[in-house]
Order: structure tokens, then sequence, then C-alpha cells
């Protein structure tokens, strides 16, 4: 027998477990990126609802906005359909609300209810309407979005599940949070 100057191929146990569990993930993200979800049946969710004049009201009991794909596009702008339907991101600087100092409330796009008041907004040179808290807390939903590969929290409105933007603790007081919103997730209504 002759001995071959070729070395033969060793693959070291652990070796095999980081390709085995990366061909895994790989597999498990493909698959997940075609799976389609049923619908769940609407469901209610209690809002606090605000006047015209930012005065809080009663806090009401609402079904849960549910639309198709084809009337969110004919509903909201392009750049509205992506952010709040696809969780985009507008360019910083570009939306019309990151340097807006008017008095008033800003409701969601896609159904209207009240989000932020223009007392609790600030400038975070982040280029995007950044607020330390919203109007309501009932009023927005947050999780957990590790879309970018770091923990993340995405704020939605609580009504139609319209992504608005992302909360960081880096905000002045008194609460320390930044909320940063896309602007074109938000509608102003100025305060007479």
């Amino acid at each position: 027998m002759f001995k071959s100057d070729i070395a033969s191929p060793h693959i070291t146990r652990r070796a095999f477990f980081i390709a085995a569990g990366a061909t895994a993930a790989a597999a498990v993200f493909t698959l997940r990126k075609n799976i389609v979800y049923a619908a769940a049946p609407p469901k209610e969710v209690k809002i606090v609802q605000f006047t015209p004049a930012g005065q809080r009201g009663d806090v009401v009991t609402l079904p849960v906005v549910v639309k198709s794909d084809a009337d969110w596009k004919s509903q909201l702008s392009r750049d509205a359909y992506e952010v709040t339907r696809h969780a985009g991101t507008e360019q910083p600087y570009s939306g019309q609300y990151w340097n807006l100092h008017d008095k008033g409330i800003y409701h969601c796009i896609c159904c209207n209810i009240p989000l932020f008041n223009s007392d609790t907004k600030f400038e975070s040179g982040t280029g995007w309407p950044s607020f330390w808290q919203p109007i309501a807390k009932e009023n927005v939903r947050e999780s957990n979005d590790l879309s970018l590969g770091v923990l993340r929290t995405a704020v939605n409105c609580r009504l139609c599940d319209a992504h608005l933007g992302h909360v960081f603790d880096d905000g002045p007081q008194p609460t320390g949070l930044r909320y940063c919103m896309n602007s074109v997730s938000l509608k102003f209504a100025k305060l007479a």
C-alpha cells in the first residue's frame, strides 16, 4: 500500500456541529420567509380618546382595524405603506415632522388615533420626530425587534398595528426615553 501525499479531509466534531447549525439556521430563515400566517379573528383593544384640544377623554374598547394589503395601498402613500405595513424606515431629515415645532397632536396615519402630543416632542438630532412619551401608553404597543441583529423596541399603533418607529433609552427627563418615529406614519393636527 502506498501512503498518499494528499492529506485526507478530516472534519472535527466542532466544525461539523457549527456547519450543521449554520445550515439549519439558513433553512429555518428561508422557510420562515415563505410561511403564510392565517389571520387571527379581529379582537378588541382599549384606547384613550382625546378631544381636538388635546384633553384626555374616555378609555374606550374598539375592534382592531384589519384591512387587506390592497386597502392599505389605496389609503396610504407608497412610503407610508412601506413604513407602517412593512416596518420600513424613512430617510433621516426627509420627513415633514422632524423639524415641526407647532403645538398639536400627532395621530396614526392609518387609523387616526392620537399617539403623541407636541408638548413631549424634543430635538433629538436624529432627523426623525422624537418624543419622550406617548400621549397615552394604551394607544401604542411595544415589542422586541431583532431585524437588524440587535435587540430594539419597536413601537406600533395599538388599534391598527401600524409600525411607527422605535423607542430608545437615551431621551431627556422626565422619562429618559426617545420615541423615534417616522414622519410618514403620523398625521399632525394643529391645536387652535
